[in-house]
């Protein structure tokens, strides 16, 4: 009886010619190669894990950074059409309208705000001249001020849209 094809070449299930050699049970892989095949496979994946966690990671912040200019250019779109900016990106269609990590963008018209509300560079000064646009980032946290830790994740709209990127690298 051949349970996996008899080979030949395995010196396990080699028989002589009365059938007496190993027993069929002793052909197969020992404990110690399977051990060492899982941990190969485990040692691949935490080296791949990361490295797809930052590619996402990456192609998220790309999308935002897509996204921001084209809501971005919509603003101004409408400012030129009605010689005022909207109060809310819903009346240009964006209300509500996801980031890449499920949080909504966010806006801020200028004209409708208090100092005290808009978002300021370095220097605490407003980095921009009619509205805030950006996005919160992976944590989805933000402050004000954008040295702080929870806004150095987020995707802005500064210069009135002459940067885009990652608060980080403003």
């Amino acid at each position: 009886m051949r349970l996996h094809g008899g080979n030949p070449s395995c010196s396990s299930c080699r028989r002589d010619q009365r059938g007496q050699g190993r027993p069929l049970s002793a052909c197969g892989f020992t404990l110690i190669e399977l051990v060492i095949t899982v941990a190969i496979i485990l040692t691949l994946c935490a080296i791949a894990i990361p490295n797809l966690q930052a590619a996402i990671n990456a192609a998220k912040i790309a999308k935002a950074g897509r996204d921001i200019p084209a809501i971005g250019n919509d603003l101004e779109a409408y400012e030129a059409s009605n010689a005022q900016f909207p109060d809310t990106l819903g009346q240009i269609g964006y209300g509500g309208y996801p980031d890449p990590w499920g949080n909504p963008y966010k806006y801020l018209n200028f004209a409708n705000a208090k100092p005290a509300q808009m978002r300021k560079n370095r220097f605490m000064f407003p980095f921009n001249s009619f509205f805030d646009l950006y996005s919160m980032g992976a944590d989805g946290k933000t402050q004000l001020g954008l040295t702080a830790p929870e806004s150095q994740d987020d995707i802005i709209w500064a210069n009135d849209g002459d940067f885009v990127g990652v608060t980080g690298d403003y």
